[in-house]
């Protein structure tokens, strides 16, 4: 059961099964009944044609019924006794008594009376009075709801189910006698059997049906999968990320699943593609301050004269902060979250522009103290990380700037807050405004060693930026030079 196309037939198999068997019984249980309430009233009919002849004081060996050999008769008294019966009823049950011998009774019109031995001698006058012609019937057939059971009966020699219906009628004389009439439920339980039967035989025939037709859709639907999966296998294998699976043509779920999977493919190549880059790169900048402060050491240790302790420094210095950037880029590609502090963006630019004391040229500082536009400007993150990012943008604006450096705080729009930093310099051309985000990346001007740059501080200043559901662009700036603004949500 460790294949999908094994469970699927399964449970398909199941569900179908345990519908089939639930509409089969419901269906057993209707015709049943439909069939038991047809018995039922063709019972009622019986009884109540009887009931009727009793009710006109028709004598009981004159009772006309019909059909007793499919719908035998037994008519009780009130005290239970058997009066009158159909002609070849040897037995029955289900009526509440099971004799089907008449019982002699003085009742009108009971064809049961006895001798003039049986009255105790009476006169002649007696017994012609209980022959007479009985006078016009003055009784009645009770109109209720007839009652109803099943039982056997056994007719000329032939034991049978019937369903037995029970009427009263009241004679003229008041006295009230029960007619039980039955009908035969063997077509009843003949269609039932039949149906059921059938079920029996075509149940698991369809089942098996259900099961292979669902091995084989899913069989069908899977397929492309497994396609997926062999290729994912190569892929694996080979560690070749260039390579993409195969897209089926159609649009559901799995032609999905395939396109999903090539663009995390894509994603994966991009994201080795650019971890491969930024190593190798790494590398590349690392080497040089590293070998500069080598060669400076090894002067200074044959020749202590010519040691150049500034230089050594300066390149010490250099290192530590392109390490401290690497390690700062990978604490953001690991996916480290910042923290939420609310804090104040207009104080922290004050603070970092108050701590810049070697800038060639001075920074000015715009953030309304009043107005509309005055602060608090505030925001949740990390103070750490966005004084970074402020400080790169300084740095990067000294870089470039010929003799104006600005940095201004605002509000913007959806509750957020502006910082823009802008230079009077060369600026930006519109065709590297996005590139000179990616790591490494220094535009020619900017590749002289002394300027300090390793092309890292605009791509960890974006990077922080997203972390912090904020963004960094680029754009002209009036004064020609460039104009870089950081968006940042609102604390509240």
């Amino acid at each position: 059961m460790r294949s999908v196309r094994a469970r699927a037939a399964l449970g398909a198999t199941v569900v179908v099964a345990l519908a089939l068997i639930g509409a089969g019984l419901s269906v057993l249980l209707v015709l049943r009944a439909n069939l038991t309430d047809q018995a039922g009233l063709q019972a009622e009919v019986v009884a109540r044609e009887v009931a009727g002849q009793l009710a006109l004081d028709v004598p009981y060996d004159r009772l006309e019924m019909r059909d007793e050999e499919d719908h035998p008769v037994q008519v009780t008294d009130e005290d239970g006794r058997v009066v009158a019966v159909s002609k070849d009823l040897r037995a029955i049950s289900g009526t509440g008594t099971d004799r089907v011998t008449p019982v002699p009774s003085p009742t009108a019109g009971g064809s049961g009376g006895g001798s003039d031995d049986d009255n105790g001698g009476d006169d002649g006058s007696d017994d012609d009075d209980r022959h007479a012609t009985p006078a016009p019937g003055r009784g009645e057939v009770d109109s209720d709801e007839p009652d109803f059971g099943n039982g056997t009966a056994d007719v000329d020699g032939e034991t049978a189910d019937y369903r037995f219906a029970s009427v009263k009628a009241t004679t003229s004389a008041g006295v009230t006698l029960t007619v039980h009439a039955g009908a035969p439920l063997a077509a009843e339980q003949e269609a039932v059997g039949t149906v059921r039967g059938a079920m029996l035989v075509g149940l698991p025939v369809l089942l098996l049906v259900v099961a292979g037709v669902t091995w084989l859709v899913t069989r069908r639907a899977l397929r492309p999968v497994e396609g997926i999966r062999r290729e994912m296998a190569a892929i694996t294998a080979s560690e070749d990320l260039s390579r993409r699976v195969p897209e089926p043509g159609s649009r559901d779920e799995i032609a999905r699943l395939a396109r999903t999977t090539n663009e995390t493919l894509t994603a994966l190549e991009a994201s080795v593609e650019r971890q491969r880059r930024f190593v190798a790169d790494a590398s590349h900048e690392l080497r040089s301050p590293i070998a500069s402060l080598r060669t400076q050491l090894e002067v200074g240790a044959a020749h202590p004269e010519l040691l150049d302790v500034k230089g050594a420094v300066a390149d010490t210095v250099r290192l530590q902060a392109l390490a401290a950037d690497l390690l700062l880029l990978a604490r953001l590609d690991a996916g480290e979250r910042p923290g939420r502090t609310a804090l104040d963006l207009g104080a922290l630019v004050r603070e970092e522009v108050s701590q810049r004391t070697g800038d060639r040229i001075a920074v000015t500082v715009s953030v309304p103290d009043s107005g509309p536009d005055s602060g608090p400007f505030e925001v949740a993150g990390s103070r750490g990380q966005l004084a970074r990012v402020i400080g790169n943008l300084l740095d990067n604006a000294e870089r470039h700037a010929r003799s104006t450096v600005t940095v201004s705080v605002r509000a913007a729009e959806r509750g957020g807050v502006v910082v823009a930093v802008t230079d009077d310099g060369a600026g930006v051309p519109p065709e590297e405004r996005e590139r000179i985000f990616e790591r490494f990346v220094r535009l020619d001007d900017a590749r002289t060693r002394d300027d300090g740059g390793a092309g890292l501080g605009l791509a960890i200043a974006r990077d922080v930026a997203a972390r912090h559901g904020g963004r960094l662009t680029v754009d002209g700036a009036r004064e020609g030079g460039a104009r870089f603004e950081l968006w940042l949500p609102g604390a509240r």
